[in-house]
């Protein structure tokens, strides 16, 4: 099949196109209002941008808290999603009011960043601590600014708690990386397997 996504005429039920670029990591970002009161979101479109310097980005639909909080502090954290932390991070997706805590909605506990002035998740495995470097609303190809803002921020902190470290490495096989696929859909990546750069 193939459609143009001008008139999104798939034919199908739902949507297939987040289901295509999957699966897809969750940031689950945690932020500090101007006012300090704590917010904690997942995001799944997030990514991994760069590595000298440490860059990671995500984009938020709409100009939500989180968004408001790093425009005024310019900070915040991303904490690992993992499979055993699935249902809270589920949790921390739900519409709360301004100033009511996801992080006491999911059970979980924050932790004040070491470098910058935003919560982590305790419970995680990981968490990166972030400095926004920029901030924007891309456009669409007739030039309109669409509803969208990107963040992107750069790892200054970086915390691994003890038990995800085996063999001198991060390792997947016991966080188990939550991510995102289309639908309600999700998956973990846990089943591991290596290879090799090609040399020619």
């Amino acid at each position: 099949m193939f459609y143009d996504t001008a008139s999104n005429r798939h034919g199908l039920p739902h949507d297939p196109f987040k289901a295509i670029v999957s699966p897809r990591p969750i940031g689950w970002i945690g932020t500090r209002g101007a006012d300090d009161t704590l917010n904690l979101a997942p995001y799944s479109f997030f990514n991994a941008i760069s590595d000298r310097p440490k860059l990671v980005m995500f984009s938020s639909s709409g100009h939500k808290d989180t968004v408001r909080n790093i425009e005024a502090t310019g900070e915040f954290t991303a904490s690992f999603a993992s499979r055993n932390l699935a249902e809270a991070v589920n949790k921390t997706s739900v519409p709360a009011p301004h100033g009511e805590s996801e992080f006491e909605i999911a059970g979980l506990t924050p932790v004040d960043g070491t470098l910058v002035n935003a919560p982590y998740v305790a419970e995680a495995f990981a968490a990166l601590e972030c400095r926004m470097t920029e901030m924007f609303q891309p456009k669409s190809l007739e030039g309109a600014v669409t509803d969208n803002y990107v963040v992107i921020g750069q790892v200054v902190g970086i915390h691994i708690r003890e038990e995800a470290i085996r063999d001198g490495r991060f390792d997947m096989a016991t966080v188990k990386p939550l991510a995102r696929l289309g639908y309600m859909d999700y998956c973990d990546g846990g089943d591991v397997f290596q290879m090799t750069r090609p040399t020619r």
